[in-house]
């Protein structure tokens, strides 16, 4: 029995000693985060091993038989994982159980000597449950080494054979049991696993060894074996899954993943920053230095000291003095605009429907070389101060307007009055709507 025991312990160091190499070796991959994810959930095995009748369990007469002899046994089982630390499996195994020596006869005798059992396992099934404790690593998503517990209960079909004692065996009987179990597996591959294993049966009957003692038997079954996994080519085995370490790998890849698209976008936020100042730069410089900012230069490059009109365009040179008649027609284009300028509440800005009007003033002002004076008033709603702004810049706005159509710019000029010279009572909205203006003077 020693020599037994002695080679299985160097077997089983050996497999361990070179699925720890592999588990060294084995490369991590990268999870697509968000992503639904398959795994391998259906596994069979194959197993054989030694069975004895002793168990740690047993008392100090060592059950019914003083010495127990081991024999082999083989078995199987097809496994179910419901989630990465918990599975059931169906368990099957057929084999031999022997021992020797009756307790019930005087020792040391040649009786007790030549007394023995054997117990043929015709055949047992077992539901059990299956724990798996490696899948809680906190640093290791998949684990090359996966120790695991398991309990169930079970139904066995058995024959016992008695020598040299007193027996009830001779004939099959079926009874139930309840299986206990401890073992450790070696993830060779996805598919594969060598799967090593202690489990102790716990008979629901006293006479499964044939001799009808004081307590129910019990059996043991130290067995390795290999497991191959069902499912899709590259899926991974749940059972040694750790959701845990795969949380800490998605987390820090999306947190990497975060830090770059800031970085990008602050990147993008400063270039965006520097090509808005180059073409704010670009806009307002004056290239030929004519005085018309390169935005409204209608005629870029006209030669230094050039005489130009508020498109940048050059004017007429030595065109005689015409005596300017402003008429009704022209007055009525005024009068138009006028009526027709609105800004936005509070502020500077034309209101669009505001330029068709201008418009025509525009082109009166350039067709007739006219000169017109722009004067701003507000109403007293607000400080005096900032109406005169306002009002200011109201005109401003106009003159600025006409001068991007093409008219003059020396020939308009823009006065802010504020609230200083009401044509209507302020204290109505009526009045206050007459007071907010801007008046157009052609002359």
């Amino acid at each position: 029995m020693k020599s037994k025991i002695t080679k299985l312990a160097i077997t089983l160091s050996a497999v361990g000693l070179s699925t720890s190499v592999f588990a060294q070796t084995m490369n991590s991959d990268t999870a697509k985060r968000f992503d639904k994810k398959s795994f391998r959930t259906w596994s069979i095995g194959l197993n054989g091993g030694m069975l004895t009748h002793f168990t740690p369990f047993n008392n100090a007469a060592n059950g019914d038989f003083r010495t127990p002899e081991e024999t082999w046994g083989y078995g199987g089982y097809i496994k179910k994982q419901v989630l990465p630390g918990f599975g059931i499996q169906a368990d099957f195994l057929a084999g031999k159980v022997r021992g020797y020596q009756a307790n019930a006869l005087p020792s040391p005798t040649i009786a007790q000597n030549n007394s023995s059992f054997t117990t043929n396992i015709q055949w047992s099934a077992a539901l059990n449950a299956n724990l798996t404790i490696a899948n809680l690593s906190l640093n290791h998503k998949r684990s090359a080494l996966s120790p695991y517990v398991t309990a169930g209960a079970g139904y066995m079909s058995s024959s016992a054979f008695v020598q040299g004692i007193a027996n009830e065996g001779g004939y099959y009987r079926e009874n139930w049991f309840v299986p206990i179990g401890a073992g450790l597996k070696f993830g060779l591959s996805k598919t594969i696993n060598i799967d090593l294993g202690y489990n102790v049966f716990f008979m629901k009957t006293p006479i499964f060894d044939g001799v009808r003692g004081g307590a129910n038997d019990r059996f043991s079954y130290a067995h390795a074996g290999l497991e191959f996994s069902l499912g899709r080519k590259k899926s991974s085995q749940l059972a040694n899954y750790s959701p845990i370490a795969a949380l800490r790998e998605e987390s820090a890849a999306e947190s990497a993943e975060l830090k770059n698209m800031l970085a990008m976008s602050e990147q993008n936020r400063l270039r965006d920053q520097q090509q808005i100042k180059d073409q704010y730069a670009k806009d307002l410089g004056d290239d030929d230095a004519d005085g018309v900012a390169n935005k409204f230069d209608k005629c870029p490059g006209t030669p230094s000291g050039t005489a130009v009109d508020g498109s940048g365009c050059a004017l007429p040179v030595n065109k005689p003095d015409v005596k300017v008649y402003v008429t009704e027609e022209d007055k009525k284009v005024v009068r138009d605009a006028i009526s027709n300028l609105e800004f936005d509440l509070g502020k500077a800005t034309i209101r669009d429907h505001s330029f068709p009007s201008l418009d025509r003033v525009a082109e009166l002002l350039i067709s007739k070389n006219f000169t017109l004076k722009l004067a701003g008033h507000t109403d007293n709603t607000g400080s005096a101060a900032l109406n005169m702004k306002l009002s200011k810049d109201r005109a401003e706005a106009v003159r600025q307007y006409l001068v991007n159509k093409g008219a003059n710019a020396s020939r308009i000029e823009a006065t802010g009055y504020g609230q200083t010279q009401p044509i209507a009572t302020n204290k109505t909205a009526a009045g206050r709507q007459q007071n907010r203006r801007v008046v157009f003077t052609l002359y």
